[in-house]
């Protein structure tokens, strides 16, 4: 099994309490079952009894994980609990054992219409569905400029993270295609998780692309706006921040454009991001992503007047679905300052 790769996670993280109170999950729905240590030891049990993979507690513990990567980020030995999780998926494709409810999302993405290219340049964008329904997607194009730009399609990101491997690897072959078609020398995103595949997934997949990858907030790090950004409270990115090694052009081109960040909530190892990096938690348990939302707005210090930026197109998506708070990407606020 895939889960096999990764006894040595297994073994640690089922006596660990150590970063219980860094799952999300966990934090909003008040259930042991929802952190690291307890899906370790259920995955301790399988790897005894191989007939509990299937179990229907186990798989939906296992489907509803953030996946934020927080707890391996912050673990002094950063355990890979994360990929655990995405291995022991793997393991459910492979043995056919995968709920309907997810099927029914991997056709969804399987379903989604070819992507599209225009406009000419050396630099290709992709404005996938979540960067333009955040408005990040209008908001780079007024900042950068003539630019091609990629539309529509599924990157493959999201099959891979549902467990869907082989499929997820064709899927993106069909994704990196399309970007070298355009000859751009740079591809920009503002999804992370995009962003996250074209600089690591790839490699896992044994897929690669010749173009150098930016997220948008590095490709507009030298723009200057005429007005200062002020004070704002920015809530990290997990692909950026746990996926990508702290990935700092985020807060450097918001800092250099006057904006005075606040720290926000309790601590600054927490993911406050609607569980962005499970990519599809929308899809698979809409509830819990609100409850998320929620949390999220409760920490907030003045919930009517704070301006809240994030790097993550989903995390704007899903907080102004479900809360009232003034949430804004970093195009869009680098645009109105221009």
């Amino acid at each position: 099994m895939n889960i096999d790769k990764y006894t040595e996670t297994i073994k640690a993280c089922r006596f660990c309490f150590m970063c219980r109170h860094l799952s999300a999950i966990g934090n909003v729905t008040f259930t042991e079952a929802d952190t690291p240590r307890v899906r370790a030891s259920m995955l301790y049990g399988v790897t005894m009894f191989p007939e509990r993979l299937t179990s229907d507690d186990l798989v939906k513990t296992m489907y509803r994980s953030d996946l934020s990567a927080c707890c391996r980020r912050n673990c002094v030995n950063h355990y890979e609990e994360n990929a655990l999780n995405l291995a022991y998926r793997a393991d459910l494709v492979e043995a056919g054992a995968v709920p309907e409810n997810i099927k029914a999302i991997a056709a969804e993405l399987k379903g989604m219409p070819a992507w599209s290219v225009s406009g000419k340049g050396e630099v290709v964008y992709v404005a996938d569905n979540y960067s333009v329904q955040s408005g990040a997607a209008a908001a780079f194009a007024k900042l950068a400029g003539g630019v091609q730009t990629v539309k529509g399609g599924s990157c493959g990101k999201g099959l891979w993270v549902l467990g869907f491997r082989e499929e997820a690897r064709k899927m993106a072959q069909t994704f990196v295609d399309v970007l070298e078609s355009t000859g751009a020398a740079t591809v920009v995103v503002s999804h992370t998780g995009i962003y996250d595949l074209l600089v690591n997934t790839l490699l896992e997949m044994g897929l690669s692309l010749k173009a150098k990858v930016m997220h948008s907030s590095e490709y507009l790090a030298k723009i200057k706006t005429a007005k200062k950004l002020g004070k704002v409270y920015y809530l990290e990115s997990d692909f950026l921040r746990n996926y990508n090694d702290d990935y700092p052009f985020p807060k450097a081109v918001l800092e250099t454009n006057g904006a005075m960040l606040q720290p926000f909530g309790t601590n600054d190892e927490e993911s406050y991001s609607c569980g962005e990096g499970a990519l599809l938690l929308d899809k698979i348990e809409p509830e819990l992503v609100e409850k998320l939302a929620k949390y999220i707005e409760a920490r907030a210090d003045n919930p009517s007047n704070d301006v809240i930026v994030v790097a993550s197109p989903y995390t704007k998506v899903q907080l102004k679905k479900y809360t009232s708070l003034n949430v804004k990407t970093i195009e869009e606020l680098l645009a109105e300052a221009l």
